[in-house]
């Protein structure tokens, strides 16, 4: 069976996994879903404005270390594809396989900006308004993740 690391997308959280982990389990697999730093619940404004890429991509190395995993599978949904992209490069050979589950490609080199397209621009650029770094949901997102001001 395989071990499943599943990462949500931006301005999502762990929660997003809720109806799939219970099926993978049942199937026999070991599922991890993560919720990343600045997009949990509880996180304070400091902790959203201070998370990236470099901080999402490290999450992910560290649960791969504090679960002494290897061969695991990282599924990234949106956002996340640039996640498990730069973990896997991070991850010394311990990824089995990449699943972009409707989720950025990144080639070497690609940010999120550059891959993609002029409605997402937009909102990131309007979403970082407030403090010119720091990417806010849009309105009518998920209650459960921090807003910032």
């Amino acid at each position: 069976m395989a071990t499943f690391v599943l990462v949500p997308g931006a301005w999502k959280g762990s929660w997003s996994y809720e109806a799939v982990v219970p099926l993978l389990e049942r199937a026999g697999h070991t599922v991890h879903a993560l919720t990343l730093t600045g997009l949990r619940p509880d996180d304070d404004g400091p902790t959203v404005a201070a998370a990236n890429l470099d901080t999402h991509a490290d999450d992910v190395v560290r649960h791969l270390d504090r679960h002494d995993m290897t061969d695991a599978t990282l599924v990234g949904h949106s956002y996340a594809g640039m996640v498990i992209a730069a973990a896997a490069d991070r991850a010394g050979g311990r990824i089995a396989r990449l699943v972009h589950l409707d989720a950025y490609v990144p080639h070497d080199g690609e940010s999120c900006w550059s891959s993609t397209n002029d409605h997402f621009r937009e909102l990131f650029a309007a979403g970082a308004g407030a403090t010119g770094y720091t990417v806010r949901p849009p309105d009518g997102g998920d209650p459960r993740c921090p807003r910032t001001t």
